[in-house]
This record gives structure tokens, sequence and C-alpha cells, in this order.
């Protein structure tokens, strides 16, 4: 059934190119060059200036789609490194100073980087640290039986998976009472 539905893609690229003049790519290049991002405003786009067809038009639009999809896959090797760029690239001394400390709580400690915080995990999650504006970090922590004191404020509405939250504007608020709620997290986890 695969083979069959690649031998009918391969089919339409090339009857794309003998229709019309143009390789796929050249296509694909046209549809990015449009500035238009979503694959439907793409695929208007390509029947109303271009004159293609729907059918060669969703090609083009996906097959553009998939590409950038790729590219911006391949262009993010470290998404500790994306999550610490751009407005956000001077919170990074912060969140160096957190990882370096935690580390010293014992082997088995895992940074795990998602979309927009990286996990602190052990047996399981027990902290976040998270660049939520390009002035602060705030550091989530799962401190069940704690109340909240101070700058360890609860976390409410903020992130569901925590108890508690710290916010930092520098490296110097990741300070000594910090590094004691993280360690009373990370022997709770």
């Amino acid at each position: 059934m695969a083979d069959k539905i690649d031998q009918a893609i391969q089919n339409m690229i090339s009857n794309l190119e003998e229709k019309t003049g143009r390789s796929l790519d050249e296509w694909v290049a046209i549809a990015q060059k449009s500035e238009l991002d979503k694959v439907g405003a793409r695929i208007k786009y390509l029947k109303s200036e271009y004159g293609l067809t729907h059918g060669y038009a969703n090609l083009v639009a996906l097959t553009a789609k998939d590409r950038e999809t790729a590219a911006g896959e391949e262009a993010v090797e470290d998404p500790v490194e994306a999550l610490f760029s751009g407005p956000k690239a001077g919170l990074r001394p912060v969140f160096d100073r957190i990882l370096t400390e935690v580390k010293k709580f014992g082997p088995d400690l895992v940074e795990s980087p998602k979309r927009t915080y990286v996990s602190l995990r052990r047996s399981k999650q027990f902290a976040i640290v998270q660049p939520s504006t390009k002035t602060r970090v705030d550091v989530g922590l799962v401190l069940k039986d704690r109340d909240p004191e101070g700058r360890l404020e609860a976390a409410g509405s903020w992130n569901s998976m925590c108890t508690h939250r710290v916010r930092l504007e520098s490296a110097e608020d990741a300070d000594k009472a910090l590094f004691k709620w993280l360690k009373e997290a990370f022997d709770a986890a």
C-alpha cells in the first residue's frame, strides 16, 4: 500500500514539472517566498496566482511546510540553548548556576528540556526551571506539606505540576535558600 502511495506521489511530482515547466523544488521556493506560513493560505495563493490545481497546490504547500519543519528541528540542536536565546539569553547564567548546584545532589538527576522549561527529575519530577520573561526565571518546586513563606510562594495556577515557585532575576538570586528547597524536593522525589 505504501509503495502505491509513494509511486502516486512520484507520478504527481513528475507531472507537476511536465505540466508547469517548474520542478517541485522551484514551486516550494515560490510558496516559501510568499511569506504565507499556513498550508491553506499557500494553497489558495498558488491556485489564484499561478493557476495550480488543488492537488498540485496541496502537494507544494505540504512539501514546503514539511521542509520548514525539518529545517527548524535541525536548527534546534540544543533545546536548552533555544530556551535561553534571543531576549532571554541574559538569563542563561541563572540556569547554569542552578544546574551546577543541583547536579551535586546525586548521580540520578535527569535534566529534561521541554519546549518552554527544563524539567528536573529523579524518580519523578521535583522541579522545573523556566525563563518566564526576558528578565525573570521561575523555579517551580514540588514540596508537599510545605507552607509558602517569603520568596517560596504558592505556585497557584502558574504551573499545576508544582506546589511552589521562586522568582529569580539574576544568578545571585539563586542562593542557599533556593538550593535548600531544591534539595528538599530532590530528596522527596
